[in-house]
C-alpha cells in the first residue's frame, strides 16, 4: 500500500469538492442548525493538547442540553463523570475543539468547530441544569465554522435501524481494573455493581 504524503496527491486522488458543497459551510449557526441542537441528546467533542495529542469525549442528556446562547456560541455543560479530565485539561493547553452533534432517526449531523474556554460561573451552570443538579462546569464554544455532514456514513453504519444492530454488549470496568490490579472475579463483580448502581442514580 503506497503512502500519500502530499496535499497534491490526495487532491489528485479524491477530487476536489463541488462549488456548491463549500457553499454550506457558515461561519454560524442558522436556521436548520439551531433546531439540529435543539432536538439534538448526544455529541462528541473532539480536543487536543499543545503537543497534537487527541481526545474525543462523549456528551449526553435531554435534547436541547447544550444551550445556544446566540448564532456564534454555544455553552457545553460538564457533568459528573470519571473526573479523569483529559478533554477539559487539553482545552486549557490548547483552547481549539471540534464537535459533532447527532440526532437519532436523522442521518445528517452537524459539524461544529471553533474555540473553547472553561467557566464556573453559578448562573450558567444553573442554566445548564438537569435531574435538578447543576453543572460542574459550562464549556464555552466560540464558533468558527459549522455546518452539516450528509447522510452516508450514518446510512452505512445502519446507525438508526434497529433490525441491523447487534446484540447489546457489557462492558465490565471490573474486569479491566481486577486486570490492572491483579484482582479476583469478587473484585470485578463488585466493581461492576458498583458501576451499574451509578448509572441508576447518579447521572
Amino acid at each position: 500500500m503506497a503512502e500519500i504524503t502530499s496535499a497534491t496527491a490526495l487532491r489528485a486522488m479524491m477530487g476536489e469538492p463541488n462549488r456548491l458543497t463549500r457553499m454550506k459551510i457558515r461561519d454560524r449557526l442558522d436556521e436548520q442548525a439551531r433546531a439540529f441542537i435543539a432536538r439534538s441528546p448526544f455529541l462528541l467533542l473532539a480536543t487536543s493538547n499543545e503537543d497534537g495529542s487527541l481526545e474525543v469525549s462523549p456528551k449526553g442528556d435531554e435534547p436541547g442540553f447544550v444551550a445556544i446562547e446566540d448564532d456564534r456560541t454555544l455553552l457545553v455543560p460538564d457533568r459528573a463523570g470519571n473526573n479523569l479530565a483529559f478533554g477539559l485539561m487539553n482545552i486549557l493547553r490548547n483552547p481549539n475543539v471540534a464537535l459533532i452533534f447527532l440526532s437519532p432517526g436523522t442521518g445528517e449531523t452537524l459539524r461544529v468547530s471553533g474555540r473553547a474556554s472553561l467557566h464556573d460561573d453559578a448562573e450558567e451552570c444553573r442554566r445548564l441544569s438537569a435531574r435538578g443538579r447543576t453543572a460542574k462546569l459550562a464549556v464555552r464554544i466560540d464558533i468558527a465554522r459549522t455546518y452539516f455532514h450528509c447522510a452516508r456514513s450514518v446510512l452505512r453504519a445502519n446507525l438508526w435501524n434497529p433490525d441491523q444492530w447487534p446484540e447489546p454488549m457489557k462492558i465490565s470496568f471490573g474486569r479491566i481494573i481486577a486486570d490492572a490490579t491483579e484482582g479476583d472475579s469478587a473484585m470485578a463483580d463488585q466493581i461492576d455493581l458498583r458501576v451499574s448502581e451509578g448509572y441508576r442514580t447518579g447521572l
